[in-house]
């Protein structure tokens, strides 16, 4: 009797899997392209390692699968992924499965999905989100691909997945790439969430000249509350930690360039193609790569003088601030996500959708119950700030989420996806904008047309094309 399932890929998310895996009582065959890393993790895998079989070679790997058989690819996205699953065809069967794991941009997976149909293999994408502890003791996990292709398995998914009051946060959310558009939005709403909490720090730090320690404080209190979520909680962990080496608290000895891996880029590319606003996302992806221009922020901050010191407000209006800035990218998000599903038709449950993410993903929050409720009830106008839940918190929030803008753009401090939560909410609440105007310019320049206020019809034009006629 050969093992159940198969993985590819024993790096930090594949190995801490495949343990989860065995852990939960399932024989699983490993392979890893260099032999030394499986070696490694079989003398690291203690009692679980006779759940484990280590195979040297692609073919090893399958011919110790019981057939039909299922294998997991834990690999880097893209060519990786392509090269994995090109090793195994040779020795697969029609009806065998390929999952993968990664972070992949949906579109391959589309791709993917199609080309092995073609050829008899199921396959379907799997989105993974906690990270390194989550992928080891319960995940948020997001799949797509056909149902028939997820049946099979779905004991191991939900199984080895993270438990919201015992409802296993994993689901089948649709078909081709929605599992992984669905993880890489929800990385998106984890990249302008980040970035916001960064900005907070920022304005804690230098204008209410808080200690590390201090602020940490500030986090723990908030974690507590309405603010309750993973990355709050791991915030004040983080500021609270200190350096062996230096003594120093450990955010002063960490260099304030971070990296990316590409999903917070591709969640802004896909929401340009469908035509919707992700500023938030926006902001947080461009901050990442401000923050790698170390040589020119150095160079700036010497050339130009700062301005005068702004304290922001009290640590609860920045709570609140941050609060209603969180709601508005949940509300991005969920937007996109809609509108995808309406695109690709994929009839995705965003109320499902918040409930798998309730527990084992970067993003988990407190909001995420009330979040699955109010789509459940309907989003007026489909905008989550809406639902009336939302609407009053935003009622209260944003004041001081104004206000926490202005003192940083007084003080000097770059707060740009907060800024960029504001901009969104304004923009959606006022309903007498300024395009009336771009669109008067761009009849002028090209003749483009313009609706009126006061009569039917798309194609008129302003008295300056009589004047050029």
């Amino acid at each position: 009797m050969g093992a159940r399932i198969g993985l590819v890929g024993l790096g930090t998310m594949g190995s801490a899997l495949a343990l989860n895996i065995a852990e939960k009582g399932f024989d699983i065959a490993v392979y890893n392209r260099t032999a030394s890393v499986t070696d490694t993790f079989m003398a690291s895998a203690g009692a679980l390692a006779g759940r484990l079989t280590p195979a040297a070679t692609p073919e090893a790997l399958v011919a110790d699968l019981t057939p039909p058989r299922a294998i997991l690819i834990m690999v880097n996205a893209g060519a990786p992924v392509d090269a994995v699953i090109a090793s195994l065809l040779p020795s697969l069967a029609p009806g065998d499965l390929l999952i993968d794991g990664g972070n992949a941009d949906f579109n391959d997976t589309r791709r993917r999905e199609a080309d092995l149909r073609a050829k008899g293999i199921r396959f379907f994408g799997m989105g993974v989100s906690g990270g390194e502890e989550g992928a080891r003791h319960g995940p948020s996990i997001m799949v797509g691909g056909p149902a028939e292709a997820y049946e099979p398995v779905r004991d191991i998914i939900e199984a080895i997945a993270a438990r919201y009051e015992g409802d296993p946060c994993a689901a089948h959310l649709g078909p081709d790439g929605a599992g992984h558009f669905v993880k890489t939005v929800h990385n998106g709403i984890e990249y302008g969430d980040m970035q916001m909490i960064a900005e907070i720090w920022g304005l804690l730090r230098d204008g209410a000249e808080m200690t590390p320690d201090q602020a940490s404080e500030v986090f723990a209190g908030w974690d507590k509350g309405p603010l309750k979520s993973y990355l709050i909680e791991i915030t004040a962990k983080v500021l609270a930690a200190k350096d062996e080496a230096s003594g120093k608290p450990m955010v002063e000895v960490i260099a304030d360039q971070a990296g990316q891996k590409g999903t917070g880029r591709w969640t802004l590319i896909e929401a340009l193609k469908l035509g919707l606003s992700a500023t938030t996302i926006d902001a947080a992806v461009a901050a990442r790569s401000f923050s790698a221009a170390k040589a020119v922020r150095v160079a700036g901050d010497a050339l130009f003088d700062a301005p005068a010191p702004a304290a922001p407000p009290a640590a609860n209006e920045l709570g609140q601030a941050l609060l209603a800035a969180k709601i508005i990218a949940y509300d991005q998000g969920l937007t996109l996500l809609a509108a995808a599903s309406s695109n690709f038709g994929w009839s995705l449950d965003l109320a499902r959708v918040a409930e798998i993410w309730r527990a084992g993903c970067i993003i988990r929050s407190a909001l995420l119950d009330d979040i699955s409720r109010a789509v459940r009830a309907g989003l007026p106008q489909g905008q989550l700030m809406f639902a009336p839940a939302f609407a009053d918190r935003l009622k209260d929030g944003i004041p001081a989420l104004r206000k926490t803008v202005a003192a940083a753009a007084l003080g000097g401090h770059a707060a740009p996806a907060l800024s960029a939560a504001l901009a969104y909410f304004d923009q959606l609440t006022h309903a007498h904008g300024t395009a009336d105007l771009i669109q008067g310019q761009r009849d002028f320049f090209g003749a483009h047309g313009f609706e009126r206020t006061d009569r039917e019809g798309k194609d008129f034009h302003g008295p300056w094309a009589m004047a050029r006629g």
